[in-house]
């Protein structure tokens, strides 16, 4: 239990770090997309996507470890249950 505690602030540990660096970006994605706009770009919907996409993974990633967990742990409940059987 302690070695996944330690994981867990790992992860969020590296979360707060990379926030920072993020947040760095904004303004600079903002003039970009605001002098683009001014000369008739479309560089706004390229950007759009980029911000979907960046939602969207962490969601995808999390789902598969999830169904990735619950169908081992379902085998393996199985196997016990047959297990118990035999005996």
């Amino acid at each position: 239990m302690n070695k996944y505690l330690k994981l867990v602030g790992l992860s969020f540990l590296g979360v707060l770090v990379s926030g920072q660096l993020s947040i760095a970006q904004c303004p600079m994605c903002r003039m970009t997309l605001e002098s683009n706009y001014q000369n008739g770009g479309t560089a706004g919907a390229g950007i759009n996507g980029g911000i979907l996409y960046m939602l969207v993974m962490p969601y995808i990633i999390v789902g598969t470890i999830a169904f990735v967990w619950l169908k081992n742990r379902t085998r393996k409940g199985k196997t016990e249950l047959e297990q118990a059987f035999e005996n």
